[in-house]
């Protein structure tokens, strides 16, 4: 199929990524012979790249919109393979747009006829419903495919889509009895696609080594990965998937630091590649956090979260459920301790100037000096008062967040487990259309305006005159009347989440489901129709007190 012409530009960019795949390579083969102390030196240029990823991003889209362009220009021309080029650029950076581009391909295949043209195209729409851990959904694409049609490259892709599919559900059960099968099922479609492969391949090296891995055969797997490395022309993707699948080695032996080291590597590839579709920085985030890297790791917690979310992967947020919590709770806890490492320091700051003042006042006998003393201490401890009825406020919020935050989870948890439960029954009694009936029967609208509710009930029990205090800005026509069993309006739980310190637009919005121009509308009207001045309206706010 004919490819993209690429112009200077590109050129300069693909070759500037060539030094820098090689230079990772170099990096990542002098790892993998033992185990060392993770480098800090990484670290940082992990961090590093991560303020450069809206550059790497535009680049990315800079790519796409030639290849839009393309195909406005000549929408009749080789419009299947500019839907395949696209859904190429798509397929890890986001779900929506590369399944798009799989089903335009798939109607184009069907208008035409052609079966060769479908069944390719139902294996890049698979590939991308796998992607977002839609298995069920990849299981029935994949299904209706005529290997007949499929060239041999083709065919060895299917397989190993098959493969993958088979090896991420036996990882998302996580049970001792269907995970080996799985396991296995997916050993057997690798070897069918190892018999394709040309064994001087990237391929052929990677799909061997992840096939040992699973096997549990760790050296073979490390002998193959390393040859998978020293591939020429390696592409940043290609690094990031080796790299990242060799760090499981190096975990089940025990040796972290290696591990941490292979993940910072494929995290930086990822990111340079603008690949969204990723494990390898949450398993880093994960690495860190049980080696202490708190700070660190909830920075790259957050980073996997922005990547699920903007790639849409269900399956990853899934994942990111489960771990986010504990760091988030392990850095407050850090952030209690500097607190009371704080109040020592200041106590035995404030003890020293005692002791200065009254040898002060022992030596120089000086009246004047002695007043100036008492007013720096008056004022100290007014600031003081300020600062612990501020502590003593945050305590509350932290205090009944976290267990609202924990019970929300524990019920969460426990409507997966009894779900699971009865999808593994029907399963198992071959109850097919009973399972899509319990799936359509979540209500995500109802959980939605559950957790909101108990976010009303958690906020008006820290604050229970909130919806008084507010009222009182406003002209009696103009105040707030609630309904029946109304806790708070959308109105008044904006200006709630920016009473728990949450002023950000963009925030507020995301976690309303609304758009940002639309809290901002809300927030606009309210201000124009307050008794007080638009801009201390929201100071106001901040001063209604906790019980």
């Amino acid at each position: 199929m004919p490819r993209i012409p690429i112009n200077g530009a590109n050129c300069r960019t693909i070759d500037c990524m060539r030094k820098a795949v090689f230079l990772l390579v170099l990096c990542v083969l002098s790892l993998t012979g033992h185990s060392q102390k993770y480098s800090d030196a990484l670290l940082n240029r992990l961090d590093s790249a991560i303020t450069e990823v809206p550059h790497y991003d535009q680049e990315k889209i800079q790519r796409i919109n030639v290849l839009r362009a393309r195909v406005l220009k000549n929408p009749s021309v080789n419009t299947y393979n500019n839907f395949l080029d696209l859904y190429k650029e798509y397929n890890i950076f986001n779900y929506d747009s590369a399944y798009t581009y799989a089903r335009r391909m798939q109607q184009l295949a069907v208008q035409q006829n052609d079966a060769d043209l479908i069944a390719y195209a139902k294996i890049k729409l698979g590939f991308i419903l796998l992607s977002s851990g839609m298995f069920k959904e990849v299981f029935d694409t994949l299904g209706t495919i005529n290997l007949k049609v499929l060239d041999p490259d083709q065919k060895a892709e299917y397989f190993t889509l098959m493969a993958r599919c088979y090896y991420d559900l036996a990882d998302y059960d996580h049970d001792d009895f269907y995970g080996p099968q799985h396991n296995e099922k997916g050993n057997q479609y690798l070897d069918s696609s190892l018999l394709l492969f040309n064994k001087s391949s990237f391929e052929y090296a990677y799909y061997n080594g992840l096939r040992n891995i699973r096997s549990g055969q760790m050296a073979e797997a490390l002998d193959f990965f390393n040859k998978a490395l020293q591939q020429k022309d390696l592409s940043l993707h290609q690094l990031a998937v080796a790299t990242s699948t060799m760090s499981d080695i190096y975990i089940r032996k025990g040796q972290t630091d290696t591990a941490i080291n292979l993940l910072v590597r494929a995290a930086i590839a990822d990111i340079q590649s603008s690949t969204k579709e990723t494990s390898a920085i949450f398993n880093l985030s994960s690495l860190l956090f049980k080696s202490r890297q708190i700070q660190r790791a909830s920075v790259y917690i957050q980073k996997a979260v922005d990547d699920a979310v903007f790639y849409g992967a269900r399956q990853r947020k899934v994942q990111l459920s489960a771990v986010l919590p504990l760091i988030e709770a392990e850095k407050i806890s850090q952030v209690e301790n500097q607190k009371k490492m704080l109040i020592a320091y200041s106590v035995g700051a404030t003890f020293l100037l005692l002791v200065v003042i009254i040898l002060a006042i022992i030596i120089f006998r000086q009246v004047n000096k002695l007043k100036l003393a008492k007013k720096i201490i008056t004022l100290a401890n007014e600031q003081q008062h300020d600062i612990n009825n501020k502590l003593i406020e945050a305590n509350k919020i932290k205090e009944e967040y976290i267990g609202y935050f924990f019970n929300v989870n524990s019920d969460f948890f426990a409507k997966i487990e009894r779900f699971k439960k009865s999808v593994d029954q029907k399963i198992s009694d071959r109850k097919f259309d009973e399972i899509k009936f319990l799936v359509n029967n979540i209500n995500l609208k109802q959980e939605k305006e559950e957790l909101l509710k108990n976010f009303d009930k958690v906020f008006l029990k820290l604050f229970p005159d909130f919806v008084a205090e507010f009222n009182s800005l406003f002209k009696k026509e103009d105040q707030i009347k609630l309904k029946d069993n109304e806790l708070l309006t959308t109105d008044l739980r904006i200006f709630a989440l920016m009473r728990m310190g949450i002023h950000d637009n963009e925030k507020i919005a995301q976690i309303l489901e609304y758009s940002v121009n639309t809290v901002y509308t809300y927030k606009t009207k309210i201000k124009n129709k307050s008794i007080v001045p638009n801009d201390e309206f929201e100071h106001r706010i901040m001063e209604i007190k906790t019980m």
